[in-house]
């Protein structure tokens, strides 16, 4: 569960969205060997038992030695959701 991970100072959010562009974002990250951390802010608001105004919302961070490449991938992907 990435949910269960700590995002810390050595990790930089680099876009929030819904699903569908965050599993974009997310499979064009890993074909460039970067992992990302998603955070489904809903998911973790439904589990904790309240209801959820942010469902399908997520958070996409990356490790701050990967922050440069991940925000062009960012700009990349937005650009091609865009077309």
């Amino acid at each position: 569960l990435h949910d269960a991970l700590p995002i810390s100072s050595e990790y930089t959010k680099i876009y929030s969205g819904n699903f569908i562009m965050i599993t974009c974002l997310k499979d064009e990250l890993e074909r460039s060997g970067i992992i990302p951390i998603i955070k489904d802010e809903g998911e973790s608001q439904r589990l904790a038992g309240y209801g959820s105004m942010n469902q399908g919302f997520q958070e996409v961070f990356v490790h701050n030695d990967e922050l440069d490449r991940a925000i062009e991938i960012v700009e990349q992907v937005k650009a091609e959701m865009e077309a």
